[in-house]
């Protein structure tokens, strides 16, 4: 039997943004071509595009993760060159592919910019991933994902950093305020067929005990699908307003947990909208960064790749789920019949 092939490349897998008005649209109609989302909710997100003039933050953010990376890499001694493929705009990944081809890299470890397990996730990643190989033919580097690190001690440490910072920002600490986590939602048909909930819910419940919190909810936020289509909840306004209802709120800190860097529904969502609603209720709310390019962070995206690399044996993991498999099952993360078992990776 042949040797496998080494790991030569590290890519950086995520979801990419438009980086002007003109290309909003046509970056809206990547991201749900094929999807039952009504087209007026497709206009109302492309509304929101324009209060920061057609610009999402995330390709900006994949930039300065990459460089971020490197460094790390460079200072551990981690000979990988890095990459970067978006699913929905540029760089694409089958573009990002052919230059890795033309580089001679033959089988890369990838990030994924996505720290929990579900389709949109993980799965369809994977899928448009073997898409692009395909697209690219003969000579198309392998690419191999590293395992979620959604309970690994160096996301939990930056989160909580961030829980513990944004709570100073209103004159609190984090045991004496409400602590909001939210994560994007999902389809309810999606969310029973991976492990999103299971995952979100211990990650949230290592970092408030990190950051010393007991008074703590997982809340949702930017559901996209028609009001007939069950989708995870509750949405983070709707339990705002209740809550103040039911028991005046004074003060809020929200983590938005489930987003890596500060996508564009982080800042409608939570900077303009929930802030918004909590000005009006008299709330004082702070919202947490996201993980970005804390130190902590990009040290885990380190160490995970040093671990398929042989190069660091423990797999740091903190609670009670342990360290998540790095070889997704053949039926990991399934979210319609009509899609076909993608080979594990």
């Amino acid at each position: 039997m042949s040797e496998p092939i080494p790991y030569d490349s590290f890519l950086l897998v995520s979801f990419g943004g438009p980086e002007g008005q003109d290309q909003v649209m046509p970056f809206l109609e990547n991201v749900l071509r094929g999807k039952n989302v009504p087209r007026e909710r497709m206009l109302e997100v492309a509304e929101h595009y324009k209060h920061y003039g057609g610009v999402s933050p995330i390709n900006e953010h994949n930039r300065q993760l990459m460089a971020a990376i490197q460094n790390e890499f460079a200072a551990h001694d981690v000979k990988l060159p890095v990459y970067w493929g978006n699913r929905n705009w540029d760089p694409y990944f089958a573009d990002t592919l052919e230059q890795m081809k033309a580089d001679g890299c033959r089988r890369a470890l990838a990030f994924f910019t996505s720290m929990f397990s579900c389709y949109s996730g993980c799965r369809q990643y994977r899928e448009n991933i073997i898409e692009a190989r395909e697209k690219v033919g003969d000579g198309a580097p392998l690419v191999e994902k590293v395992r979620m690190g959604f309970n690994h001690p160096g996301f939990i440490a930056a989160m909580a950093e961030s829980v513990t910072e944004a709570a100073a920002n209103i004159q609190k600490t984090p045991g004496d305020v409400k602590l909001l986590f939210t994560a994007h939602s999902i389809p309810m048909g999606m969310a029973d067929n991976c492990d999103y909930e299971k995952q979100l819910k211990e990650s949230c419940r290592l970092v408030a005990e990190a950051a010393g919190s007991n008074d703590y909810e997982l809340v949702y936020q930017s559901r996209s699908g028609p009001p007939s289509q069950p989708w995870l909840e509750p949405d983070v306004l709707d339990w705002i307003a209740a809550a103040d209802n039911a028991s005046k709120l004074s003060a809020l800190v929200i983590l938005p947990i489930g987003f890596v860097s500060d996508h564009m529904e982080v800042m409608f969502d939570l900077d303009e909208e929930a802030a918004d609603l909590c000005r009006a209720r008299g709330i004082a709310m702070a919202r947490g960064k996201t993980a970005g390019t804390h130190p902590k962070f990009v040290a885990m995206i380190r160490e995970l790749v040093q671990e398929r690399l042989g190069i660091q044996a423990d797999k740091a993991a903190l609670g009670d789920l342990g360290p998540w498999h790095d070889v997704c099952p053949q039926d990991c993360c399934l979210y319609t019949p009509r899609r076909p078992p993608v080979a594990a990776n």
